[in-house]
């Protein structure tokens, strides 16, 4: 397994922010939440044992206990600051899902799992822990996300110092997180992705959101060289110059990819056999059916 992120670098990222609690830059969370909840309100069943994982807020927890659809909701977080007092706990590191085998109707990871070394593991837990004709929702930051940030950072270092250092991480895309659904052996997937455009002042407000949110760099690969004032002086002209609107606020992408997959079940609808289709394509399309040359 590739290590890719500093376990030990997140788990300090995330204290900090828990310590500065700036709700303003909850408001992805807040985004994904809703987004989540919107989703299992359409789902014509009830949930009788939930658990969120890692969701920082609460946020999406009280969102889909809101629709009514939810029974029992456990909060899985890496330290009990997290969890408001009553709130049901489970304490665990970001990669464990500490759920017993068939032991939960609904999983939702809203905004966490694009910090795991193992991603395909961290499916296969949720997979295990799910009944079967249970659902799995997640909220995942996805390809795009903070592509400006990630090209204005590359270009300064370039230019300022000959070189360049992994500064912003690596996100699955939509294909990526789909083949993980199938390898963890989920059912019925379906994968889609919203991209939100957020404006700020400068750099410098964007910084400030992503350390609130303990998304400052956890790269293993990371330089430990500390950055220089004239360094993200420079940044900030350069994201103005490439990235600016007319009226000189900057802009900021963040691509969501949502998830659903389900733990297979024997009343889960199952394609046909090969050969047991009841009418021709050629028929339904009115086209004259070509035979293929031996």
């Amino acid at each position: 397994m590739d290590i890719i992120f500093d376990r030990t670098q997140i788990a300090i990222n995330r204290r900090r922010a828990l310590a500065n609690n700036d709700p303003k830059a909850a408001f992805l969370l807040d985004i994904a939440a809703e987004e989540l909840a919107d989703r299992l309100a359409v789902v014509e069943r009830s949930f009788e044992h939930a658990a969120e994982l890692h969701g920082t807020t609460g946020a999406a927890a009280r969102a889909v206990v809101a629709t009514g659809k939810v029974g029992n909701l456990i909060r899985v977080e890496s330290d009990i600051r997290y969890v408001a007092p009553g709130e049901s706990f489970l304490e665990a590191p970001l990669e464990d899902v500490p759920l017993a085998p068939q032991s939960a109707n609904l999983v939702i990871a809203p905004l966490s799992l694009h910090l795991t070394n193992d991603t395909p593991g961290v499916f296969i837990q949720i997979r295990r822990a799910l009944k079967p004709d249970g659902l799995f929702l997640a909220a995942i930051p996805g390809a795009g996300t903070l592509q400006e940030l990630r090209e204005v950072l590359l270009a300064t270092e370039i230019e300022m110092t000959g070189g360049a250092s992994p500064r912003v991480i690596p996100f699955a895309d939509v294909r990526d997180v789909g083949s993980l659904l199938q390898r963890a052996g989920f059912a019925l997937p379906v994968i889609d992705a919203e991209n939100y455009t957020v404006r700020y002042d400068s750099i410098f407000p964007l910084m400030r959101d992503l350390r609130a949110m303990g998304m400052a760099n956890p790269l293993a690969a990371r330089s430990r060289k500390p950055l220089t004032r004239a360094f993200f002086l420079r940044a900030a002209e350069i994201y103005a110059e490439r990235y600016s609107d007319p009226d000189g606020r900057i802009r900021a992408t963040f691509s969501v990819i949502y998830v659903s997959g389900w733990a297979p079940h024997e009343s889960q609808q199952q394609p046909l056999k090969p050969g047991t289709a009841k009418a021709r394509l050629a028929d339904a399309l009115k086209v004259e059916e070509q035979k293929l040359r031996q």
